[in-house]
Formats: C-alpha cells, sequence, structure tokens
C-alpha cells in the first residue's frame, strides 16, 4: 500500500500548487469519502482533456496540469492520484488500449485512469478524470465504474484491470519528448 502514497516525479504532490489545491478542496470536505469525490470532480469537470480544447501545451506532470489547466488522461491521472496520495489516500493508474476510431483503421492509444483505496470499505474503485463531452459520461459511484470508455473486445480493445503506483515509464518519455500534444502517439500494448 505504501507504494500508492509515495510522491513520484509525474505524481508531485509536494508542489506548491498540489498543496493549496489539496487545502482548499479540504476545506471543503466532510470526510476522507467527501475528499475523494470531490477531487475527482475537480479534476475531471474543471481540467479540461488538451485533446477536446485542441491546446498544444503539454502537461508533464500532475503540477504541470494544475498550472497549465489542462492535460491528457495520463497527466490528469497523475493529479488526482497527487491530490488522493497528498491526503493519505492510496491511489494509483490503471490502463486501457483503445481504438483511435470508431473501429480498428487508426489504430491504437493508451487511455489512463486511476484505482483509489477506500479504507472505510476496504477496496479498491477505478475513477476516470478524463473528462465528460458528447458520448462520454463517467461519473463518480462505489459500487459500479462509470468510466470514460466502454471497451469493445471485439475490436482489439483490453481493459487491463491493473494498478500501478506510477505513471508508466514508456508514457513519461513520450510526454518528455512531446513538444506539442500533437506529437503524442502509442503504439504498444501492456
Amino acid at each position: 500500500m505504501e507504494d500508492y502514497l509515495i510522491e513520484t516525479p509525474s505524481i508531485d504532490y509536494m508542489n506548491p500548487l498540489i498543496r493549496d489545491k489539496v487545502r482548499t478542496l479540504m476545506d471543503q470536505s466532510e470526510d476522507d469519502l467527501d475528499y475523494i469525490k470531490r477531487s475527482y470532480i475537480f479534476v475531471r469537470n474543471d481540467i479540461p482533456h488538451s485533446w477536446d480544447i485542441k491546446t498544444e501545451v503539454v502537461s508533464r506532470t500532475a503540477s504541470d496540469v494544475l498550472k497549465n489547466k489542462t492535460g491528457i488522461c495520463w497527466t490528469k491521472s497523475c493529479l488526482l492520484a497527487a491530490l488522493l496520495r497528498a491526503n493519505g489516500i492510496p491511489s494509483g493508474i490503471s490502463y486501457q488500449l483503445l481504438t483511435r476510431a470508431d473501429d480498428d483503421s487508426e489504430g491504437y492509444m493508451i487511455h489512463a485512469l486511476n484505482t483509489v483505496y477506500l479504507k472505510d470499505f476496504n477496496k479498491w474503485i477505478r475513477l476516470d478524470a478524463r473528462g465528460n463531452k458528447e458520448n462520454i459520461n463517467a461519473y463518480f459511484s462505489l459500487d459500479e465504474e462509470h468510466l470514460a470508455y466502454t471497451v469493445r473486445s471485439e475490436l482489439g480493445e483490453i481493459d487491463y484491470h491493473d494498478n500501478h503506483a506510477d505513471l508508466d515509464d514508456r508514457l513519461v518519455n513520450i510526454l518528455m519528448e512531446s513538444e506539442s500534444i500533437q506529437e503524442i502517439t502509442t503504439d504498444f500494448e501492456f
């Protein structure tokens, strides 16, 4: 469980921007569960997905997402993990392999979402803070997942149902080497 509480270069929760947001969210929250929900809603609703707003900015870390006010699913997941870990709530990252189009004609992409440990319920849940838009309606639920994407195995999509303590090194390297969002691609499976 300790691995899901540590600070990493991607999940940089000691950054002053993140610490300030943690304080604000804590002041608004009644308990840990309320804090988790508020943190999730903040990242999902108040931080637009970079593709959705057609920005070129590449946010590489959790604090970059707050500073730039945008990020892709990989770094939005890092931000949610940072907000939770800073408050002692274990969180990780899970992945899905999804098609880029409505079929497999344009290849695949890696989608990231969060895992969160709920100590009062003694279980892990997954939350997807990608950001809602037409045909995407992810929301907070304790009982069943409501993620941004439903995996279509008939198209070769995969839901790994995994739980990693940090953003995958391959994704970190892609972010570091990209000067614009348009350069970001993934051509591998987990």
